[in-house]
């Protein structure tokens, strides 16, 4: 069990708190109601509930993975690097419609996560309002707890703001009243703005560190007060979401807020991401703290956003098989003589591409002489590879629907199977391991993105820098070793540093790009990030392309104009009685 976390499992509704160590050894006593909410014990289950609202629960028992808070569907799925997987094109076919751009606003998962980031949002102003009625002598931590509702909210509207971009603030306005509330109010940039401050006016109260594990503190506010900011730099057409410019004070903002964060650092193996005892440590900038055989139902507040998705077929999790790495992202991962990647991967035939010959129960691989990055076998499972440091087999048929999605499976987010931070049983191959919302190789990321579209030549120089610190670490990682003989490597793995000469503007551009891609690939972001940039479009219709003839599927799937955002769900244009307005590139409501 880990010690001094904070994070619980509570019904929306009933406002339950029920959490393990610390601070928050709260039983559930029954319901809170607006007539017992003077005391401090309550006004803290009420904050309790808030920070529960990262593990995603509303009032439905299947919201986390279904509307995963890890945003594996929404963020990658909905990409390039990742298939829906599962049991074929009709398991959870909301989702696969995200997968191939077949996206209307009758789409139920839509509804359902415009409803649950809503309800998410509504346990913060219930604290915040509850925290309003106290004094800093009834509650002496008050500003402190009022500044740490704020960044839990902003963090669920820029949740909002990503996916649906026309979206009603409802803050300061009852239950009664959200039906008036319109979502065209603010635009994009000014969404935007507001939370960035959000994230920025609760920095000014926050302490840099806080006691417990888990609780917001002054950092994470400004960390993510720069990731919003980034996003909010790149200035998009509000029809078309073209980006139309970028704004160069904002990306400075950047760079000053990133400069000014202390104490972080990149662990120096990339797979001790996936790791338990690392989980809180100097990568960690915010984490979801998840726990096991805490006392609570099932496994315990384990990542249940990844519940659908631990491999299937015949691996030892036993699991859904859902959330798959694209081929072509695989192909990514391909390097060059001087191991830096390939930026023309597609050109190039399919790299490790998968063969099974069921009549011999033989699975070969082919073309793997090529030379990749060796963050390909952190994150991918490929058959015949070691899969992590399971020992009985190599990765094998671990997917469920083989034929319809190929033999790839994740590495990314699970312990090995026989490790004893896995639960054994329902719910297939969960562990304690945090989820993290940000972590240090994000904001080195972000600072080289930001210092790259300034474009001078001493930022470009370090923006260079940061990228390399990256590759670094992935380099000095250890290696998969080959299942049958651990002398060897399991692959031709290469990976080298940029040299600064031909560091042009467009060159670092596209490499910080394709870093952001490996580094990140199936943590949610790649999705977002392609919006950011502009390149959506021309990314998603050249992956459908490419991927077509392997699965065909993607014969009826096209990226249009407009599609970058979701569209309003249609059951709430009809909450709203008609004052919802659509997003561009979906038909008008009528």
């Amino acid at each position: 069990m880990k010690l001094h976390n904070i994070f619980l499992t509570i019904g929306c509704a009933a406002m339950l708190a029920s959490c393990s160590d610390s601070f928050l050894e709260n039983r559930p006593q029954g319901s809170l109601s607006d007539g017992n909410m003077s005391s401090v014990e309550n006004v803290n289950l009420l904050i309790n509930s808030a920070y529960a609202a990262l593990y995603g629960f509303t009032n439905e028992q299947t919201d986390p993975w279904i509307r995963p808070t890890t945003n594996w569907s929404y963020g990658e799925v909905r990409a390039d690097n990742a298939y829906k997987g599962g049991g074929g094109e009709g398991d959870v076919w909301d989702v696969h419609a995200m997968e191939t751009a077949q996206i209307q606003s009758n789409n139920g998962n839509l509804d359902g996560k415009w409803y649950n980031l809503y309800s998410l949002i509504s346990r913060c102003n219930n604290a915040l309002n509850t925290l309003e009625t106290f004094t800093t002598t009834e509650l002496p931590e008050r500003d402190i707890r009022i500044a740490e509702m704020r960044v839990i909210r902003a963090h669920f509207y820029f949740e909002l703001v990503r996916l649906f971009n026309k979206i009603p603030v409802v803050d300061g306005v009852s239950t009664a009243e959200h039906i008036n509330v319109p979502n065209d109010a603010y635009t994009r940039d000014q969404h935007l703005a507001r939370i960035a401050n959000e994230f920025l006016e609760a920095a000014k109260v926050l302490p840099d560190r806080q006691g417990e594990i888990g609780r917001v503190n002054g950092n994470i506010a400004r960390a993510y007060a720069a990731k919003v900011k980034l996003y909010q730099a790149y200035v998009q057409d509000e029809t078309t979401h073209a980006v139309t410019g970028v704004n160069k004070s904002l990306l400075q903002e950047v760079v000053t807020l990133i400069d000014g964060l202390q104490g972080y650092d990149l662990l120096a193996d990339f797979q001790q991401l996936d790791l338990v005892q690392y989980e809180n440590g100097v990568e960690s900038v915010w984490a979801v703290q998840h726990s096991m055989n805490d006392g609570s139902i099932d496994a315990g507040r384990t990542n249940m956003s990844n519940l659908l998705n631990s491999p299937a077929g015949s691996s030892p999790y036993g699991g859904d098989g859902f959330f798959l790495p694209s081929q072509d992202l695989i192909n990514a991962y391909q390097t060059d003589e001087n191991g830096l990647p390939v930026f023309d991967y597609q050109s190039r035939p399919d790299y490790a591409w998968v063969t099974y010959t069921p009549e011999e129960d033989k699975i070969e691989l082919s073309n793997t002489t090529p030379t990749v990055d060796p963050r390909l076998d952190f994150v991918v499972g490929r058959p015949t590879i070691t899969y992590k440091t399971w020992k009985e087999t190599p990765c094998l048929i671990w997917v469920r629907d083989f034929g319809t999605y190929g033999y790839n499976c994740a590495k990314r987010f699970w312990v090995s199977p026989e490790s004893s931070d896995m639960y054994q049983g329902w719910p297939w191959g969960q562990s304690q391991l945090n989820w993290q919302i940000i972590r240090y190789a994000d904001l080195l990321l972000y600072k080289a993105e930001a210092l790259i579209e300034i474009g001078d030549a001493n930022g470009l120089e370090t923006a260079r820098q940061l990228i390399n610190r990256v590759r670094q670490r992935a380099a000095n990682s250890e290696f998969v070793k080959d299942f049958y003989d651990n002398s060897k490597d399991a692959a031709n793995y290469k990976i080298g540093l940029y040299p600064a000469a031909g560091w042009s503007q467009e060159y670092a551009r596209q490499a910080l790009r394709t870093e952001m891609r490996l580094e990140k690939a199936l943590e949610g972001e790649r999705f977002f990030d392609l919006v950011r940039w502009g390149i959506a479009k021309d990314v998603m219709n050249k992956y459908f392309e490419a991927e077509k003839d392997h699965r065909i599927y993607y014969d009826i799937a096209s990226f249009e104009t407009g599609e970058e955002y979701f569209p309003i769900p249609v059951n709430q244009y009809n909450f709203s009685l008609g004052k919802y307005t659509q997003n561009p590139g979906y038909p008008a409501f009528k």
